[in-house]
């Protein structure tokens, strides 16, 4: 688990509700506070859906939520808080394993987490990992940890790695 505190509070958002950066996230949870507090779950009803594939696999993805979210945060005033927790999607948890060779099965994996915290004033994410069974084996945890500040540089996102 690592903490990143955004340089830019505007650059993040900008990235998070305004271009596609985090759309193949999935969004697990959410929060926002407003004038009220909105809370939302990224379950996915599949009983809502036709079929089981058009359904998805169990999250909705961020970018199904982004606008909705945006609507409720975009105004005159900032939000009190808000907090969102992303996971890797399952494809590209598989991809991380068999790039860095680790080993895991992607089915051995719960989620690899990206918390987005806001707290009135500052913005941290901090990374999160959970497997289905114990494992004293931190490396995926370890390349989790590596890979989003690498993320983020690519993506134009200033931030500071917090001790």
């Amino acid at each position: 688990m690592i903490a990143l505190r955004m340089k830019s509070t505007k650059n993040f958002m900008s990235h998070l509700l305004l271009s596609d950066t985090f759309d193949h996230f999935l969004f697990i949870e959410g929060e926002i506070v407003t004038f009220n507090t909105f809370t939302i779950d990224g379950f996915i009803q599949k009983a809502f859906y036709e079929s089981e594939e058009e359904a998805g696999n169990g999250y909705a993805l961020w970018k199904q939520l982004r606008e909705l979210c945006f609507s409720i945060i975009k105004g005159k005033r900032t939000p009190l808080s808000f907090k969102f927790v992303f996971s890797l999607s399952p494809e590209n948890i598989a991809k991380l394993i068999q790039q860095k060779n680790l080993d895991y099965q992607p089915c051995d994996v719960q989620g690899l987490y990206l918390n987005v915290r806001f707290d009135g004033s500052a913005l941290q994410c901090i990374t999160g990992t959970s497997l289905k069974a114990f494992s004293m084996d931190k490396s995926l945890e370890r390349e989790w940890d590596a890979m989003v500040p690498r993320f983020f540089d690519q993506k134009g996102i200033p931030f500071d790695l917090e001790e």
